[in-house]
């Protein structure tokens, strides 16, 4: 169960800002098997995405869950063609954290999100 609540869900990912860290997973379909591998992972560790602000914003061909963006805004925003798959860490001040091609898997994105500056100041 990722963070997917409705009032979330309602928003933009720029809405999102300086609230939420934002996890895009672009895929070019359904079956894609990197989206399938990133959406396990995720699965997988619920807490960890809680505790951190995590929301998961899922892009599948013209198909957007988790924000109240247009397939087309989000990748152009982000740049992430139609036909690749790609993941894109927003951070809580909207620049991208981190970008990959391939999934990313929890100690990376565990690590990249504990090293930004609003998360050590919220473990204060």
């Amino acid at each position: 169960m990722i963070m997917l609540a409705a009032a979330i869900a309602a928003a933009s990912v720029a809405e999102m800002r300086h609230q939420r860290r934002v996890l895009i997973v672009a895929a070019p379909s359904e079956t894609d098997a990197r989206r399938i591998a990133q959406r396990a992972a995720l699965d997988a560790m619920p807490k960890e995405l809680g505790d951190r602000d995590v929301t998961v914003v899922e892009l599948t061909g013209d198909t957007v869950r988790g924000a109240a963006d247009s397939a087309a805004a989000l990748r152009t925003r982000w740049r992430l063609p139609k036909a690749a798959f790609g993941v894109v860490l927003v951070g809580k001040d909207g620049h991208a954290a981190l970008r990959r091609a391939e999934p990313i898997d929890r100690t990376t994105l565990v690590a990249t999100i504990d090293a930004m500056p609003m998360r050590r100041a919220g473990q204060r």
